[in-house]
């Protein structure tokens, strides 16, 4: 059974990437972090290893996407309150990201997103607890 997940992301500035999820409240693990990619901890179980561009392609014979041009992927991070994703959104605005949809509320689930300085998707989603049956 899988234990843990990480993903990795290239990203142009490693200094300047790392300060924005610090900006979010997120911790960096330095026994994986160095100068060429920062082990950004989302919780217990979840990392984001930031590396420069460099570092990826040691990982990859592909090209790197970029993101001022095309999506690679969209990451999808739920948060434990409706509350926690309006933070969530204006920390990373507030830390140089940018945001290119409003929230919104389908009843069930409450969204949101916003894009880090390397253009990196992630989405925010907050889910109420079903209905009981009577």
């Amino acid at each position: 059974m899988i234990q843990q997940v990480s993903f990795s992301v290239p990203v142009a500035d490693l200094p300047r990437s790392l300060a924005f999820f610090q900006a979010l409240g997120f911790a960096e693990n330095p026994q994986f972090t160095d100068d060429t990619a920062a082990c950004i901890v989302l919780n217990e179980t979840i990392f984001v290893m930031l590396m420069t561009q460099a570092k990826f392609r040691q990982f990859t014979p592909k090209e790197v996407c970029d993101t001022r041009k095309a999506v690679e992927a969209l990451f999808c991070l739920y948060c434990g309150s409706r509350q926690e994703v309006d933070e969530l959104v204006a920390r990373a605005v507030a830390a140089g990201g940018s945001t290119y949809d409003q929230a919104e509320d389908f009843g069930f689930m409450y969204t949101h997103s916003f894009v880090d300085p390397d253009g990196h998707g992630w989405g925010l989603l907050h889910m109420s607890a079903p209905a009981t049956a009577a």
